[in-house]
Formats: structure tokens, C-alpha cells, sequence
């Protein structure tokens, strides 16, 4: 299976250094470019800056021409899941068909305290990702939506026109809780996303999400695993560490860029590596 990788620029940058980053991106070779989706910026200073993902997203597909685009991952809790729908199929169609789908049930309490957003309990909130997945992709697919959930509720919504991929943009699901997380990643993804696993610990995981496909009857085979984990300047040599997870069944990398003035250089030192990591993955 061929090896991807991607790059991540996600906070406290302005907006001349993502552009800079999705250029990069389009140009060297990378296979996917990505933001993170937050109200608030993370970290001890809430007021660092950060930009709004699916704005973002829209100015990445018509600032690239080539590298896939997607928001690693899109926290379910800030949108109702019919506009979710609507914003992807939106972006979707400005990029040409490059949207990779990223989507997580959503953790950052404070966001939604700031914000006077509805939180809830760690099991509410993965009750209403599954919802919602079930929600975003039959607007994507069918004629009309009827949905009586808990926590959703839609009566024969249209959703006009459909995405460009059929029958749907890859759902990327982000995330290793091995009961909740990866039973939906079997179900409901095309990718999973795991986030500073030790690769033995990808595998382990790897291993629980084969067991939930079953259950599903799923082929597994069909999910693509990927990793993503954050470099700093200077990167050495990332060519171990990439076959290191490759050797347990990972297929894609999300290289994140540092929180500080020290990005465009990591981006450039990643970029010069790109042919070396291909080589060695091939």
C-alpha cells in the first residue's frame, strides 16, 4: 500500500505563514495538508491566536491545486451535523473533490464553557458523534434526511447538491479509546487517526479496531491508519521513525509543526526529507 504523508500548521501563526505551509504543501509533494479545529487557542494562553477550521479549509482549496485538504479533526460538539454537512460539501466542491473528512467527538471543556456551548458527559458526547456520522453521511447520499435521535432531530432535510467524491468524502475519525472510538471507526470511517501512540501501541490499538471490524463485519483493510505527532527544529532523521509505525500497519503521516516562530523552518527541513521517506516507504 502506497505511504502518505501530510503536514499540519494549527495554531498561533498568522495568516500569511498557513498560506505559506498549503503552498509548500501543494508544491513539494505532500499528499495532504491540515488545521485543527478550536475556538480557543490550546495551551496555558487561551488568547494565543487561532483561526476558525472550516474558513480555513475553504481558503486552503482555493489556495492549492493538488494536495488533499481536511481539518485533523473537526470537533462535533461546535456544529449541528446538518451544517457540518453542508460546510464540507461546500468545501468539497471549491477544492474539486480533495476533502479528507476529519471528525472527533470534542474535549475542550473550556471552549465550551467560554462559549455557553453545550458539553456534556464524556458518553453524551460520543452518543452524539455516532449521530451525527449517521446524519452527515446520508445527507451526503440520499434524497432526503428524516433523523429522530436523542440529540438530533431532522424531518426529510434536503441537502443540495451532494459532494463531488461519491459517495462521500473519507471520513477520518480521530482518536484510541478502544471501546467507543475505534467501534465507530469500524463502522462509520474510511481513515482512523491515532495521536502519540508509541508504535507498539498503535499496533495494540490496530488490533482492537480488527476485532470491532469483525464484529461489524467489516474488512479491515479498507480503514487507513494514520499517525500523526509533532517535530520540532531540527528534525534528524525521521526515516526510522516513520518505518517504525509503517512496520505495524500504519499507511499515512501527519508530520504537526511547531507552536512557535520555528514552523516555516520545520516545514522546509520536512519537505527536504519528503523524497528520502518516500524512497524508504516504497
Amino acid at each position: 500500500m502506497t505511504t502518505r504523508f501530510g503536514i499540519k500548521l494549527s495554531q498561533n501563526a498568522p495568516i500569511e505563514d498557513y498560506l505559506q505551509v498549503w503552498r509548500t504543501a501543494d508544491e513539494a509533494g505532500f499528499d495532504h495538508v491540515w488545521v485543527m479545529d478550536h475556538i480557543a487557542s490550546l495551551g496555558s494562553d487561551p488568547t494565543d491566536p487561532i483561526f476558525d477550521a472550516w474558513a480555513m479549509q475553504a481558503a486552503m482549496a482555493v489556495a492549492t491545486s493538488r494536495v488533499r485538504i481536511g481539518c485533523m479533526v473537526t470537533g462535533n460538539t461546535y456544529r449541528h451535523p446538518g451544517m457540518l454537512a453542508k460546510l464540507a460539501t461546500t468545501v468539497d466542491h471549491l477544492s474539486g473533490g480533495r476533502l479528507e473528512f476529519g471528525i472527533g467527538a470534542g474535549w475542550a471543556e473550556r471552549e465550551h464553557t467560554m462559549y455557553g456551548l453545550e458539553f456534556g458527559t464524556f458518553g453524551e458526547r460520543f452518543d452524539r458523534l455516532e449521530e451525527a456520522l449517521q446524519i452527515i453521511r446520508s445527507l451526503w447520499t440520499a434524497p432526503l434526511t428524516t433523523f429522530e435521535g436523542t440529540h438530533y432531530q431532522l424531518a426529510e432535510a434536503v441537502a443540495e447538491p451532494k459532494p463531488v467524491q461519491r459517495p462521500h468524502p473519507p471520513i477520518w475519525i480521530g482518536g484510541s479509546g478502544p471501546r467507543r472510538t475505534l467501534r465507530m471507526v469500524a463502522q462509520y470511517a474510511d481513515a482512523w487517526n491515532a495521536t502519540g501512540e508509541t508504535p507498539e501501541e498503535f499496533a495494540r490499538l490496530g488490533s482492537i479496531l480488527d476485532a470491532h471490524c469483525s464484529d461489524v463485519g467489516r474488512d479491515p483493510s479498507e480503514i487507513r491508519r494514520t499517525v500523526q505527532f509533532r517535530l520540532d527544529s531540527p528534525i534528524g532523521d525521521l526515516v526510522p521513525t516513520v518505518l517504525s509505525y509503517r512496520a505495524v500497519g500504519a499507511t499515512e503521516f501527519v508530520f504537526v509543526l511547531p507552536r512557535s516562530s520555528d514552523h516555516l523552518s520545520t516545514l522546509d527541513e520536512i519537505a527536504a526529507a519528503l523524497p528520502r521517506l518516500r524512497d524508504a516507504t516504497a
